[in-house]
């Protein structure tokens, strides 16, 4: 009889720490995907894959975009993860701390932008690719009729994996890599990574990543030029002061 009540407990906790696990990764994933959603929407990124969509293949595009995104995301929640040697409880509150500076930065932001900015960075970005687009063709010029584009002409196979790997993958790669290191969405992933399931947060990142990258690239101009990113900004502020809001609530050790 002692063995049996020594055995109930046991399972009790066990059944405990999996639905605690479950909520952990949940609460992760709807972190982030709607963080990176409210960052990314009207952002950089979703620019360059907006007009490089316009312009070339848009599954190369789109293609090129996610695997600079998924890796940035992979990335980041190591960079977030490799911080939980410190104490949970530390990293808990700075984490709370910076959502409520990047909220206020966000609200502050939304508030003094005009209703037409998203214009501006449309622009930057359009000039940025134009650049690279004319290297691509000196590149071009310069390698003759037999360049990477177009594949050398020996065999079929080799022609359809150099159109994938091709310079315009290439381009959305890079331009969409450089354009997200150090982003605002980049530090947001680390520091969810920081408090929260680690596999929740790389899930959701790059859920969110997919669905800003594709409505871009479905979208193209349309939805550049629609968007409002004054009305995206204050959002996003919400969202992360939100965050913020809820650590008063929520106990350091729970979650996962």
């Amino acid at each position: 009889q002692k063995g049996s009540s020594l055995v109930a407990p046991v399972h009790v906790v066990s059944e405990e720490s999996a639905g605690k696990t479950n909520l952990g990764f949940i609460h992760a994933f709807v972190a982030a995907i709607s963080v990176i959603i409210v960052s990314e929407l009207g952002d950089k990124t979703f620019f360059i894959a907006a007009i490089m969509a316009m312009r070339y293949n848009r599954l190369t595009v789109l293609a090129g975009a996610m695997l600079a995104l998924g890796l940035m995301t992979c990335l980041s929640v190591l960079f977030g993860y490799a911080t939980t040697v410190i104490p949970r409880v530390y990293t808990y509150y700075v984490s709370t701390a910076l959502f409520a500076i990047f909220g206020i930065r966000m609200l502050r932001e939304g508030l003094k932008m005009s209703p037409d900015e998203g214009q501006e960075e449309l622009e930057e970005v359009q000039a940025e690719i134009k650049k690279k687009d004319e290297e691509l063709q000196r590149t071009k010029l310069l390698n003759g009729p037999g360049d990477v584009e177009s594949g050398p002409s020996t065999t079929i196979p080799q022609k359809k994996w150099l159109h994938f790997i091709s310079p315009i993958f290439v381009q959305a790669f890079t331009l969409t890599f450089l354009a997200e290191w150090g982003d605002r969405s980049q530090l947001t992933t680390i520091v969810l990574a920081a408090r929260e399931d680690p596999y929740g947060v790389a899930v959701g990142g790059t859920v969110g990543h997919c669905l800003c990258t594709g409505l871009a690239v479905i979208g193209g101009r349309m939805i550049a030029q629609k968007i409002s990113v004054r009305t995206v900004t204050i959002i996003g502020g919400i969202v992360f002061l939100a965050f913020a809001f809820s650590a008063l609530f929520i106990s350091p050790d729970s979650g996962f």
